[in-house]
């Protein structure tokens, strides 16, 4: 029996939900063992690369090294593609793992790979992981650089980027505490994914804006946004929503309006108290809102 061709295989990225990974790594796994039997190696080397950040992303770190593993025993000199998507992951479950220091330089072999063979996609991918991996000054140059790329490339896919790559520098100037470029930044972000990308993706860029004017003393017209967003179908009863209640809550508490704030931060707390990340990296935030809401 002949092997399928890789054209008799989906592509596997477009099954992906960020939102889902333990249903995203399922179907992937229906999908292995056909892939297994492609005429393409790369083509189940890349789709393990994909599983092990499924792991990655339920906190399942082990697991996504060891899948990472066996992507690296099956490579050959000429799957360049699959060598830098298993860099790329590694790099992200070690930063996912609290290991961010270690990512640094496998997300740097990435991005020296990617540019050597000629992948602008995954080349920007590295970049923009170099900017969350990295802090302060270090961050923001490799985000600059990043959407200098992203600018630069031919490719569609790799100047799809931009949104991305325009929040994660918004935020880093919001840690730098620089809240002026940070808002020139959402703007920007604003203005791509209304002509680029889904409703939701434009509502987070439009939060990002909003918390911005609230950190610069622009509380009314922050909150004003906010509420606005809460009348969005696409931000009811999920994380969204319970992000923007958060700010709709911090908003009317600057205001000196808590009575008002305490049933917005009860349903934040409601909405976001059981986040795998936000219960290990932010627990003294969903305990403020716990204690501002009088859960």
């Amino acid at each position: 029996m002949s092997k399928l061709s890789p054209s008799d295989l989906p592509s596997f990225d477009a099954l992906w939900n960020f939102d889902d990974p333990a249903g995203t790594e399922a179907r992937f796994r229906e999908l292995l063992p056909r892939a297994r039997e492609s005429s393409d190696p790369s083509y189940a080397a890349e789709l393990l690369t994909q599983i092990a950040r499924t792991q990655g992303l339920q906190q399942k770190f082990d697991q996504a090294h060891a899948t990472l593993d066996q992507v690296d025993a099956s490579l050959k000199p000429e799957m360049k593609v699959a060598k830098v998507r298993s860099l790329l992951e590694r790099g992200r479950v070690l930063n996912s793992s609290r290991k961010a220091r270690e990512s640094v330089p496998i997300f740097k072999e990435a991005l020296r790979l990617a540019q050597e063979s000629n992948l602008e996609n995954y080349a920007i991918d590295a970049a923009h992981m170099l900017g969350i991996a990295e802090q302060g000054k270090e961050s923001l140059a490799w985000n600059i650089e990043a959407i200098r790329l992203a600018e630069a490339a031919t490719d569609p896919k790799a100047r799809r980027w931009l949104g991305p790559l325009y929040n994660n520098t918004g935020w880093t100037y919001f840690d730098m505490g620089d809240y002026s470029e940070a808002l020139k930044l959402f703007e920007r972000d604003i203005e791509f994914r209304k002509q680029t990308a889904t409703n939701i993706e434009v509502g987070i860029a439009r939060w990002s804006a909003a918390k911005v004017l609230r950190h610069l003393g622009r509380v009314e017209e922050s909150l004003r946004l906010q509420t606005e967003l809460l009348d969005d179908p696409d931000r009811k009863n999920n994380d969204s929503e319970g992000y923007t209640r958060e700010e709709v809550g911090e908003c009317l508490l600057m205001l000196n309006r808590p009575a008002e704030a305490a049933p917005h931060f009860a349903r934040a707390w409601e909405l976001l108290h059981n986040d795998p990340w936000l219960s290990r990296d932010e627990p003294e935030r969903l305990a403020r809102l716990k204690r501002l809401g009088g859960v």
